[in-house]
This record gives structure tokens, sequence and C-alpha cells, in this order.
């Protein structure tokens, strides 16, 4: 058995699918199915059962994926041990973000910190905010960037930004010509939203919860899994959705969506830590890279820095 099998593993367990496991490791949906083949071959055990054509953890594999995350962890520790023992910060930086911030705000300020420490590999990986945080609990990664509150703890949480929420429709959209909508109105339009754990789902929820209204009562057509299929969903048909204003501005600005004339909250992002895991130089490296660059890098996106 080897690390990059455990690794393999625990992607495919934790994401429920193959090619989206494929994509975060950067292999091919094929080379994922073999490995997995081996690993159950090698042992006589059925970790996952396929339905369909899904697949899906079944309980030896519930019960593997505890140890296996247990071993990665000592793993990297090892290796981080070996690391720190140098007095130069080099080495690797495994950093983990939830949709919005690994593809819209987190890369600039990734750029700025490898401009700084050309010698320390970095690897993102993307998930939603519940994922990352179950990552930075079993220290599969050093960092964390969520973008809605987690409650645990084992984890340290810093603000680190607030972001805007925007309600969206396509241009022809009977929500776009309106001056205001009621927040009562929204249970009368079809929606689109990312799926359960998200943190932009998770904080239009909370509004409406503020607002006396079940989301339950909502009319959603379709649960979509990324930023970008939200969007292209908005703009083919007659749905609303919400969505960071990163993900939409260029959209908005050329007249392709328009936003709905309501007040939605800001939402936070935040760094995660395990408070009893050490900090490694790189990881303190990048935290400082944040604080030094991050007011301009908010400036620029709209956004503001704590």
């Amino acid at each position: 058995m080897t690390l990059e099998q455990l690794r393999i593993f625990v992607e495919v367990a934790e994401r429920g699918h193959l090619t989206q496991a494929a994509n975060i490791l950067a292999l091919t949906p094929s080379a994922v199915s073999a490995a997995i083949r081996v690993l159950e071959d090698r042992y006589g055990t059925q970790l996952f059962d396929r339905v369909g054509r899904g697949i899906e953890l079944n309980p030896n594999g519930r019960i593997f994926l505890i140890e296996a995350r247990a071993v990665l962890a000592q793993a990297r520790a090892a290796e981080l041990t070996l690391l720190e023992l140098g007095g130069e910060i080099r080495g690797s930086l495994s950093v983990q973000a939830s949709q919005t911030i690994a593809s819209y705000w987190l890369p600039p300020l990734l750029i700025q910190f490898k401009q700084k420490y050309p010698s320390i590999d970095i690897h993102l990986g993307i998930g939603n905010t519940e994922q990352v945080a179950r990552s930075v609990l079993n220290g599969l990664v050093d960092i964390g960037f969520v973008e809605g509150g987690i409650e645990d703890s084992s984890l340290d949480m810093r603000k680190i930004a607030q972001d805007n929420i925007v309600a969206v429709v396509a241009s022809n959209h009977p929500w776009a010509k309106k001056r205001r909508i009621n927040p009562k109105d929204l249970l009368s339009g079809r929606w689109v939203l990312r799926e359960s754990g998200s943190g932009t789902r998770a904080a239009f929820f909370a509004m409406l919860n503020e607002n006396n209204i079940d989301s339950k009562a909502l009319d959603i057509e379709f649960t979509l899994p990324s930023n970008e299929a939200v969007r292209s969903a908005v703009l083919a048909g007659p749905y609303a959705s919400v969505l960071s204003e990163l993900v939409v501005m260029s959209y908005l600005s050329a007249g392709l969506l328009s936003k709905v004339n309501i007040a939605l909250p800001q939402r936070a992002f935040f760094l995660l830590r395990h408070k009893e895991r050490f900090k490694t130089k790189a990881s303190v490296a990048l935290e400082q890279v944040i604080a030094s660059g991050g007011f301009k890098h908010e400036v620029q996106h709209g956004l503001k820095i704590e």
C-alpha cells in the first residue's frame, strides 16, 4: 500500500465522484479507478459500491477512511518535521479553499507568495466549506480558506476579508427591471443554487431565516456543484441565483446578467488552522503575504479587508 493510493482513496471517498477526484489529483479518471481497484483487489475488500455509473463509499470504506486520513496526516507531519529542521523557508505548502476563494480571490495572492518564496511548492485543492474544514481537521492541509463560519472548537478561524453576495438573473428576467424586490417575493422565483455545504448557499439561507422565510419553500429547480455551472444556468434560463459578486462582476458589466435589487448581507472569508497542529514556516509566510498584500488586492476586487 502506498501513500499515493491512500491519497486517491481519500479524495474519491470525500467527493463521491471519480472525475472530480481525478481533477483535484491531476490524474485521469481511469488512473484513479485503477488505483482504487488495485487497492481493493490487493486486500480482498470492497471499499465502494458501484451504483449505475456512480460510486459510493460502503461501510468497509467508511471504516478505512478514518485510518487512511490518520496515516496521511502522520506522513505529512513527518515530512514537515524534516523541512522545518532547516533554517530556510522551503518545501511545500498545502492549501485548500472553497470555490469562490480558490477561483477568484486567492490566486493573485498565491502568485505574490510564489514570487517571494520561489522554492516553496504550493498545492491548492478546492472543495466546499464543509470539505475544506474537514481537511484542516484531519491534517491533510496546512491552511484552509472558507466562505462561511465553522463551529468547531478544534479550529482557529480568523476573518481575512468581506465578500459581497448578490442575487442575479438574466437581463430579460422580470426581476431585472424592478426597482426593488421584497424578501418574500423571492418565493415566487425559480432558483438555481449551489449544493448543500457551500458558503454561498448558507449565507443566502441565513438571510431568508432572518426575514422569517422558510428556505424549504423556495422553488429550487437545480442544485449545481460549481459557481460556473450556476452562472451558466442563470444565463440560459428563467432562473435566479445568489453568487459572490466576484463570480459575476464581468457579466454584470457586460449586461449579460442583472443584479436583483434586494439587499443581501456580506459574508466573511475566513482562514482556518487546526489549533493543535504545528505552524510551518511556509504557512506563516503565506499569512504574512496575505496580511501585507491583501489590502491592495481587496480594493481591486471591490472587497473590504479586515
